[in-house]
């Protein structure tokens, strides 16, 4: 395994561990009342790309596929952060 591959394991990691951490963080926002006329903004989902789910049957096992994908401000702010201290470490 080189240490370009490791690195970049590392870094789509930490972005997706940005991301995560950033909704949640927006939606604890969401209680505080010290927010409340900024969050509406932060926390809007924009929908970036949505497949429908689809089902193939095949008589044993059923399988459905489907992928929707609708950051929300707080979320991307999660991404860029994480990008800043995978930089930065």
């Amino acid at each position: 395994m080189s240490a370009f591959s490791r690195n970049y394991g590392m870094c789509i990691l930490f972005i997706i561990i940005g991301a995560v951490l950033g909704g949640i963080l927006g939606e604890l926002m969401k209680g505080m009342d010290i927010f409340s006329g900024l969050v509406p903004y932060l926390v809007t989902s924009y929908p970036v790309l949505d497949i429908a789910p689809s089902a193939i049957n095949l008589y044993v096992i059923r399988i459905t596929i489907g992928l929707s994908f609708a950051p929300n401000i707080m979320s991307i702010i999660g991404v860029v952060l994480a990008l800043i201290l995978f930089r930065r470490y």
